[in-house]
């Protein structure tokens, strides 16, 4: 990470604590992709860079299993110089006291929680009962804006730039879907979401992405998987029934087999559009093999991504 990348990034960042894309500014969201960025390219260079955790901890909060946030938040604050505390999962969030309680605890002891949690309001109890502390949402049923980071980078990698770009969110309106349409719309991208009927992106989303957007950049709801495609640089999907869901699975799956991403999908978007997908994938439900493995396929540039801008906002929210 060079200083000038570092010093400009942290000179347009004001947030304590992300809990949403909404927290940041058009301007403070840049600044976390350009900083993660220069960070990627330092690690790929095996070059030294900043370690502003120094002598801190962070705690890890998951009450949902986890192979890519965990692992990545794990390596990010060890290579920012900080160490990782993890709570058993049964007294970490409210199991043997309260939410509230069990905030005022670790802000005594650590510098900031990564929580990966249920409803958006668990997360939002605990910030408030902490505003010490430096907190991150690692995924709740609504959102998921770590993710977006992510995806941010790996379309701007990809495709030069978000602006003016079509990014085709195939499936379930989910918190990833949310947290992207929030992100490229800010970015100056649109996204358009598929869904069938009931499945849709809320409208409180849609009135929150239409305040953010800016240089062009919006969203469109549909329920026609061809007329979203058709003028993509991106698709993008998810699993049909996401945590919490299974039991919905076998109805989740005969609603929503007409929006598979598979080749005669693909085949009606333009040349070029690649595919992008959050993981964990159920191959043959909401994407086809012959997709997920071809070269178009983007999903583990994404996954890489996760460390690079989950590193960069760590380090921002420690300036």
């Amino acid at each position: 990470m060079s200083l000038h990348a570092a010093s400009r990034a942290t000179a347009a960042w004001h947030p304590t604590q992300f809990l949403s894309i909404l927290d940041l500014t058009p301007s403070e969201l840049e600044s976390c992709l350009d900083l993660a960025r220069s960070m990627k390219a330092a690690r790929q260079a095996r070059r030294a860079h900043a370690t502003p955790l120094q002598g801190h901890h962070v705690a890890l909060l998951f009450e949902k299993p986890s192979l890519r946030t965990r692992s990545t938040f794990q390596i990010a604050v060890r290579e920012l110089g900080g160490e990782v505390i993890e709570p058993q999962s049964e007294v970490a969030l409210g199991g043997r006291e309260t939410i509230e309680d069990v905030a005022r605890n670790l802000e005594r002891w650590v510098f900031g929680a990564v929580i990966r949690t249920f409803a958006q309001d668990r997360l939002e109890r605990f910030a408030l009962s902490a505003p010490g502390l430096r907190v991150v949402n690692a995924l709740t049923n609504e959102e998921h804006p770590c993710q977006a980071l992510a995806d941010c980078l790996t379309l701007i990698e990809r495709l030069e730039t978000i602006e003016g770009r079509t990014v085709a969110f195939v499936g379930d309106g989910n918190n990833v879907a949310v947290s992207l349409a929030q992100a490229v719309a800010m970015l100056g991208g649109h996204v358009i979401v598929a869904s069938p009927s009931g499945f849709e992106l809320p409208a409180s989303v849609v009135e929150s992405v239409t305040h953010v957007a800016r240089l062009g950049g919006g969203v469109t709801v549909t329920s026609d998987p061809a007329d979203a495609v058709a003028s993509a640089d991106a698709i993008y999907t998810d699993v049909w029934a996401s945590m919490g869901q299974e039991g919905e699975a076998a109805e989740r799956r005969a609603i929503f087999t007409p929006y598979q991403v598979n080749t005669a999908l693909l085949a009606k978007a333009p040349a070029g559009t690649i595919f992008m997908h959050c993981l964990p994938a159920h191959r043959g439900e909401e994407v086809t093999d012959e997709v997920i493995d071809s070269p178009v396929s983007v999903v583990f540039d994404q996954s890489e991504n996760r460390l690079h801008t989950q590193k960069a906002l760590l380090a921002l929210l420690a300036a």
